[in-house]
């Protein structure tokens, strides 16, 4: 066979295919279906902006039917409003104009009426103007990740001289609690994506982006292991362990932050936040713990790591910071339920690689009771400060 004829071969379904689909579209069952039935219609809200007596609306047709919005009502009532344009078709967006006087404070209820007579909700528990890029919200939102994010894992690497004073048993202990820490993190990130997904619109399919995030990291992580396996390391001054181990839990614990960023700068931009500080100082103390994770793996060395703390808690850390800008000015569900589940897959595999160092660090077997016990009260830890985020 000669290669054009191999191309052709190949080519030859796919053509076949959309052949099909044209004969299908334009003879088959679907067009009984539309003439048997109403249309499908999904409208997805994308982002809700709040400006003094101003309401701005993002949203998207997810349903395989054009939708015509018809009216649009604040709690419970008809509002004049200004459309783009009035019929979105599939995956088609459209932004919204309302005139109102919302008060600060005070939930509002948004509800979309389209020509066929659907409603389209979305509520917004406490309504505060929406922040807009400048120096001062720029500010706002990097004391905010710094608070939540960078100092709560740098207070937690001061426990390193503590640490270095355990004898063998209790530093497997410490290491098994991180490990406990770190499956509390990923299981805690692909909650809040599966959350997050049910907020995507119907056609990117939310869910789905959640293996794909996973294990995109999960993998290539894996692969960027394997490949500096036989770097010679003595140029960079990162041995391969357990100081590369403990910059690895750094950038787990950062890919993580960045997601938890995500979730606190869209909370301060549509005003949940302002339900109260709890939220801050809850993620505050659900983040001390971290630094315990991070210093674990070097509490035995007898070299000198303090240089090394100040890039280990920045790159725990400073993600944070990114999130909630992102969070607070464009933020978007789908792309937070991506960065979530990358996370989720890095820490992953950050515990294989902890679990190997236990492997490979102890003659005997690990699963003691001691680290058993330290597995377990490293979950219950983040469970326990995770009550004051919740």
């Amino acid at each position: 066979m000669n290669t054009l004829a191999k191309y052709a071969w190949a080519i030859l379904p796919i053509l076949l295919l959309v052949a099909l689909v044209g004969v299908f579209l334009a003879y088959g069952p679907l067009g009984l279906l539309k003439t048997a039935f109403p249309p499908i219609e999904s409208v997805s809200f994308e982002r809700v902006t709040l400006e003094q007596d101003v309401i701005l609306l993002e949203i998207i047709n997810d349903g395989p039917d054009p939708v015509t919005i018809s009216q649009v009502l604040i709690n419970d009532a008809y509002n004049q409003f200004e459309i783009d344009h009035q019929t979105v078709s599939h995956l088609e967006g459209a932004k919204i104009r309302m005139n109102y006087p919302w008060a600060e404070g005070m939930p509002l209820k948004i509800t979309l009426l389209t020509a066929d007579g659907l409603t389209f909700d979305k509520d917004i528990a406490v309504a505060t103007e929406s922040p807009k890029f400048g120096i001062t919200q720029l500010l706002t939102f990097t004391t905010l990740g710094i608070y939540v994010g960078v100092m709560p894992v740098f207070l937690g690497l001061l426990w390193l001289p503590f640490l270095k004073t355990l004898n063998k048993k209790w530093y497997d202990f410490f290491l098994s609690l991180t490990i406990g820490l770190l499956v509390f993190l990923s299981a805690d990130a692909i909650e809040g994506a599966i959350d997050l997904s049910k907020e995507v619109a119907v056609s990117f399919q939310g869910a789905m982006i959640i293996p794909i995030g996973f294990l995109l990291s999960l993998l290539l992580l894996m692969a960027f292991g394997e490949t500096g396996s036989d770097i010679d390391v003595t140029k960079t001054g990162i041995t391969k362990h357990p100081l590369r181990l403990s910059y690895l839990i750094a950038l787990g614990i950062g890919i993580h932050n960045l997601g938890e960023g995500l979730a606190i700068g869209s909370a301060y931009a549509i005003g949940e936040i302002a339900l109260g500080s709890l939220l801050v100082i809850g993620f505050m103390i659900h983040n001390l713990t971290e630094g315990i994770a991070i210093v674990a793996p070097i509490a035995k060395e007898n070299e000198n790591r303090i240089n090394h703390l100040l890039l280990l808690g920045l790159l725990a850390g400073g993600p944070t910071i990114i999130g909630t800008w992102i969070g607070g000015f464009i933020f978007s569900n789908l792309w937070s339920v991506f960065f979530l589940s990358i996370g989720a897959g890095a820490i992953v595999y950050v515990v294989l690689e902890v679990f190997k160092h236990m492997k490979r660090e102890n003659a005997g077997s690990i699963y003691t009771f001691t680290n058993i016990f330290g597995f377990f009260m490293g979950l219950l830890i983040m469970y326990a400060t995770g009550l004051f985020v919740a």
